[in-house]
């Protein structure tokens, strides 16, 4: 199977929709006011009618000391230059297919090696913890990076709820596929629908967010809309966007680009200098919205956190 995986291009952040452009497009969250704010957990939270290309502001979201102090990657190269094939395999794709992508009602079923399965409305996902912004290095497997503050809450604050059995050894994300409003799942482009998945103390650890936000304001569409997974050590293909279901499973999930590609992209995908990609190095990466390259760093720069959980493993046998 041919992998469409494109090269960046020599984007720069004067050449996109710049922030108060797009935000004119915003104009009727002002008229939805407080009734539609977010006030983090515990209060209510709601998903009013407005555009499906209109975002929401959150409140009372508070800084984590698990982030990172970098510059930030502008707004608009955040939301007009990603990598989400269900609308399209072009960069630009995703924030011009997904404007019309509808995100409520919007449910996550949680399921499989669990005590206590249950299909999640997003609203209480919202609800079940304080909403934390991380901003957070994002390298992609084709050598561009991304600094980005997203908001939302360690994975693991789910994951004690529905209470793993012994059997759960691993976590396996599933992305809506949903042809009629993803223009790209007609593409034989990939196994549809994507799967990502994640060994369960990977999925444990503290990095790993339960996403719902970036940049103060609820996910785009085209971000990953209304939730998904941000695995900050790991190459940006794992962070699974606007999820349908979580399942907590005994074997190691077949990922659909390791079905797609599997020379090319193994389980893990640790961000690896060492470890090149069959078809160009991995040693290093240019920033979005910088000329220069940078060298590519171990776990893109998160090894003191992570790297225990891969002690005694070879990383080049198990990419």
């Amino acid at each position: 199977m041919a992998i469409l995986i494109k090269r960046p291009s020599g984007i720069l952040a004067s050449e996109i929709t710049t922030p108060d452009i797009y935000a004119r497009r915003r104009e009727l969250i002002k008229a939805a006011g407080a009734a539609f704010a977010l006030a983090g957990a515990g209060a209510g939270v709601g998903w009013p009618g407005v555009a499906a290309a209109d975002t929401i502001r959150l409140f009372g979201v508070k800084k984590s000391p698990l982030s990172i102090d970098e510059k930030q990657t502008p707004y608009d190269v955040v939301t007009t230059y990603n990598n989400f094939y269900e609308f399209g395999t072009d960069k630009s794709d995703p924030s011009e297919n997904a404007t019309k992508f509808k995100v409520t009602p919007w449910s996550v079923a949680v399921e499989g090696e669990i005590r206590r399965p249950k299909v999640y409305d997003i609203d209480e996902l919202m609800k079940m913890a304080p909403l934390e912004e991380r901003v957070y290095r994002l390298r992609c497997v084709e050598g561009w990076s991304m600094v980005v503050p997203w908001a939302g809450y360690s994975l693991n604050e789910l994951i004690r709820r529905v209470e793993p059995n012994g059997n759960a050894k691993y976590v396996e994300f599933v992305t809506l596929a949903d042809p009629k409003q993803m223009p790209g799942v007609r593409s034989p482009v990939l196994d549809w629908p994507y799967v990502e998945g994640l060994r369960l103390d990977e999925a444990q650890h503290p990095l790993t967010l339960l996403t719902i936000g970036v940049y103060g304001q609820t996910l785009p569409n085209q971000n990953g809309a209304p939730v998904r997974i941000v695995v900050p050590w790991k190459y940006g293909f794992k962070s699974g966007k606007s999820l349908v279901k979580i399942r907590f499973v005994e074997k190691q999930p077949q990922t659909a680009w390791m079905r797609a590609g599997p020379s090319e992209y193994g389980f893990y995908s640790n961000v690896n200098p060492d470890v090149d990609h069959p078809r160009w190095s991995q040693a290093t990466e240019r920033r979005l919205g910088e000329f220069t390259k940078r060298k590519t760093i171990l776990f893109n720069g998160y090894g003191d956190q992570v790297a225990s959980m891969y002690a005694g493993m070879d990383l080049k046998k198990n990419f």
